[in-house]
């Protein structure tokens, strides 16, 4: 038990500097945030604590006015934050994939299955609402390698419906703070077996990227694709 308080307290103060760190850089993006947190956890507190006096229960419905607000600031901070972070990955290389890679339970995603020598990019995500082709790059480009990939679906998995989504600000296109929500509302047509199922056909497919002699980490800017497009291919 010695041991393991020590490990607490320092846990606690890396905490706090951790939701400070995230404060300063959603405030850069989202003045408002203050205001905004402040002004939820008063409403929520004063709605309670009104309630309370009503009933004649000031003292409980104030602390558990307290204990909500707290929730509700805490929520709306990390909503927030979240779409501030979004804001700033905006047309950013790969910054689909990192929305993908927190998109939740439910889901499988895999990064770049599909890549051309001007870094356009398609990822894949599968879940029960079937698969989901996630395209970043120019919009011109990034629909042939759309295109290719939805005919490899309907070779491998014929009976399971895919989406495509393009990432931008144009029209037609999926703002990237939206990709998320934009998923989620996809109507659900599979059961969790056939998404396994799925997932298990799509696998023996392998990806791009297991396949690509490239090193770990960020990717590079100006890289280029060799010519010949994928080395399976060769």
């Amino acid at each position: 038990m010695a041991r393991k308080e020590p490990a607490a307290d320092a846990a606690n103060p890396g905490r706090l500097k951790q939701i400070a760190l995230t404060y300063k850089m959603t405030r850069k993006a989202d003045k408002k945030i203050g205001l905004v947190l402040a002004g939820v956890g008063i409403v929520v507190f004063g709605v309670l604590l009104a309630i309370g006096f009503w009933i004649g229960h000031p003292i409980y419905l104030g602390i558990l006015g307290v204990l909500l607000a707290f929730l509700a600031t805490a929520i709306v901070f990390g909503r927030r934050a979240e779409r501030a972070a979004f804001g700033q990955m905006e047309g950013q290389p790969g910054a689909a994939a990192a929305v993908l890679d927190n998109i939740g339970r439910g889901w499988t995603t895999t990064p770049a299955v599909a890549m051309n020598r001007n870094q356009d990019v398609v990822h894949r995500a599968v879940g029960k609402a079937g698969i989901v082709l996630v395209a970043e790059g120019n919009p011109n480009r990034v629909k042939s390698l759309l295109a290719a990939e939805k005919k490899k679906m309907n070779r491998i998995v014929a009976d399971v419906p895919v989406h495509d989504l393009l990432v931008g600000t144009g029209e037609g296109q999926v703002e990237l703070k939206k990709l998320r929500t934009t998923m989620l509302k996809l109507p659900r047509v599979l059961s969790g077996p056939q998404v396994t199922v799925t997932n298990d056909r799509l696998r023996a497919l392998g990806d791009l990227m297991s396949n690509m002699p490239l090193p770990k980490g960020p990717m590079p800017k100006g890289m280029r694709m060799p010519r010949g497009g994928n080395p399976r291919q060769r």
